[in-house]
């Protein structure tokens, strides 16, 4: 893997434009004076002490700037704060929240995050190798540094499962892309010469495999470590993060929107005595958390206030980071020849960002953004990703069943939690030779249709758990498929929210009696929006509120429907090809042998 450093990265020029004032030669640009610096290195707090920046770049920290402060140089005076280095999410998923990358940068890095790396698996079934560069290119050139991993692929759906080696060999080749994305254990295992060629090129490159070993244990554990997995943001207590840590492994502990796993792993803090192989990441936060908790600079908070000294918290969210992906040659510390990136804090138990400065620019103060994000313009076939050649009749939502009119036995998903499900077997009746949604029982149809890969395919299964009484709810956001997700109580309904997916070309749509009740559009791969913030947040508070009127229990409903198609979480999902069981990998029937 690359070397990254001062002089690999800005050129030789520019590395005798920052040594010139390390040696006092000439003046920096930017200075934060007779501040308490925590350094992350050492593990110990420094004061006073001055840090002059050139450029982009670190030049000098120490206690005596002398002339290295001309009268250009632009001087932050922070006696009595403290400066930690700049917030690193180590694990990430920017497709998957609703927000496009510029209005999420808004609010990420005002708290003091300026680098992060995120999961691309949600645009690749969607738009491909050249959708994958459309979206990568969002992410460059930003006020704050955004690295990638390439998607592994592990799917329920077949069209989309398994990521084609030679795409893998040119996106492993780019300084921007860190590693194969998160390959769900089970699938692994199971289908192993789907994963192992890119498991070996990516190594083969210096890069890192992440892992996802949610409910892996013992000999499947050790098997799937042993194939090169070097991380996991998957363990949800203190034992699931030790069993992983003797083996070697670097543990993610995930803090963010889809689960909050903090609280119970902390107490870890009271049985190891190394905490370099501890990372803090979100795993992903959504719009509404974003805007009210914020984003790093949350986790980190609350690693203190569950009791891990703020060195520690720090370092898990900036140089452990940093080290784990072989860039602490420019990110993560404090140090001549680092990039600019560091916060200005009240004390080093209050991680409140006062001043953010990111590749020597300072990017927020008191929590306004003075640089703002690049609004990338998206690519025409990125804005129109919903390919049928129909719209959708009530008629394709007909589960048909031979025979007499009967009670048959049927496999439905049974909603445990707003994230995982199991195979429940449940005795319907057969009417006229059709199987229908019995809300009295809570038994609703959920039905993939396939807007790219194979357009129009589908699959038509049932479902418990959602409370719908009428309607149906559509998201054009599926989990690991390039498929359109919708539940409903009615046929019609569940047709129209589809078609209005399409005419929105991607969204979140809740229809009732013929009527669309609530919407977001999502035209950028069908997964995001290109509204501000605010209006997404009041759009989606709005969708949440009709939604509740209608049954629905969960309180992040885009969540909860686009999991289901989702090849991480047990333990029964669906696709546009059918049921799929998750623990054996197999594919089930609808109908369940008497």
């Amino acid at each position: 893997m690359k070397r990254f450093t001062l002089l690999s990265v800005a050129g030789a020029q520019k590395t005798i434009e920052v040594m010139d004032v390390i040696q006092g030669r000439s003046a920096g640009d930017l200075a934060i004076k007779d501040t308490t610096l925590l350094n992350v290195y050492s593990g110990e707090y420094l004061k006073p002490v001055s840090i002059v920046i050139k450029g982009e770049w670190i030049a000098y920290v120490g206690d005596d700037p002398g002339a290295r402060i001309g009268p250009d140089t632009t001087v932050i005076p922070a006696k009595g704060r403290t400066v930690i280095p700049g917030l690193i999410d180590g694990h990430s998923h920017l497709a998957n929240f609703e927000y496009n990358p510029a209005e999420f940068l808004r609010y990420a890095m005002k708290g003091g995050t300026t680098t992060i790396v995120t999961e691309i698996i949600e645009p690749f079934p969607i738009g491909g190798y050249e959708g994958l560069l459309d979206f990568l290119e969002a992410l460059n050139d930003q006020p704050i540094k955004i690295f990638s991993t390439v998607p592994a692929m592990a799917s329920t759906s077949k069209a989309a499962r398994g990521m084609p080696g030679q795409i893998l060999k040119k996106l492993i080749q780019r300084d921007d892309i860190l590693g194969l994305g998160e390959a769900y254990w089970s699938s692994v295992l199971q289908e192993p010469g789907i994963f192992l060629t890119n498991f070996q090129d990516t190594l083969e490159s210096g890069k890192k495999l992440e892992g996802h070993s949610s409910g892996a244990r013992g000999t499947n554990l050790m098997a799937y470590i042993a194939l090169g997995i070097s991380s996991c943001h998957e363990p949800i207590n203190k034992d699931e993060v030790l069993d992983r840590l003797r083996m070697g492994i670097h543990i993610m502990i995930r803090e963010g929107s889809i689960r909050g796993d903090l609280e119970q792993i902390a107490p870890i803090k009271d049985d190891i005595s190394d905490f370099r192989r501890l990372i803090l990441v979100t795993d992903g936060v959504g719009s509404k958390d974003l805007g009210q908790k914020g984003y790093m600079e949350r986790v980190v908070q609350r690693a203190i206030d569950y009791g891990f000294e703020p060195i520690e918290a720090v370092k898990m969210a900036t140089t452990n980071v940093a080290d784990y992906f072989q860039l602490d040659g420019i990110i993560g510390g404090i140090a001549p020849g680092k990039y600019a990136d560091m916060v200005i804090i009240p004390e080093p138990t209050i991680i409140q960002a006062e001043w953010v400065i990111s590749k020597g620019r300072v990017v927020a103060k008191d929590g306004a953004v003075l640089a703002p994000p690049k609004k990338h313009v998206f690519s025409h076939d990125t804005l129109n990703s919903v390919h049928f050649d129909r719209r959708l009749q009530p008629s394709d939502f007909t589960i048909t069943c031979s025979g007499p009119d009967r009670e048959i036995k049927v496999r439905v998903i049974d909603q445990v939690t707003g994230l995982v499900t199991r195979e429940s077997v449940q005795s319907l009746s057969v009417s006229d030779g059709e199987i229908h949604s019995d809300v009295s029982r809570d038994v609703l149809k959920v039905a993939v249709i396939d807007r790219n890969l194979s357009p129009g395919k589908k699959f038509v299964g049932l479902l418990r758990g959602h409370g719908l009484k009428n309607g149906a709810f559509a998201c054009s956001s599926a989990w690991d498929v390039a498929d359109i997700i919708v539940v409903g109580a009615d046929d019609a309904d569940m047709a129209a929210a589809v078609n209005r997916i399409y005419k929105l070309q991607g969204g979140a749509v809740v229809c009732s009696g013929g009527e669309v009740l609530a919407e977001i559009p999502l035209p950028i791969f069908g997964l995001m929006s290109e509204l501000p913030m605010e209006v997404l947040v009041k759009q989606t508070d709005k969708l949440i509120e009709v939604l509740k009127e209608l049954g629905f229990p969960y309180n992040d409903p885009i969540r909860t429907i686009t999991v289901l198609t989702g090849a991480a979480i047990p333990f029964l999902r669906i696709c546009e090809d059918g049921l799929v069981d998750i623990k054996t990998g197999e594919s089930l029937s609808l109908f369940v042998e008497s």
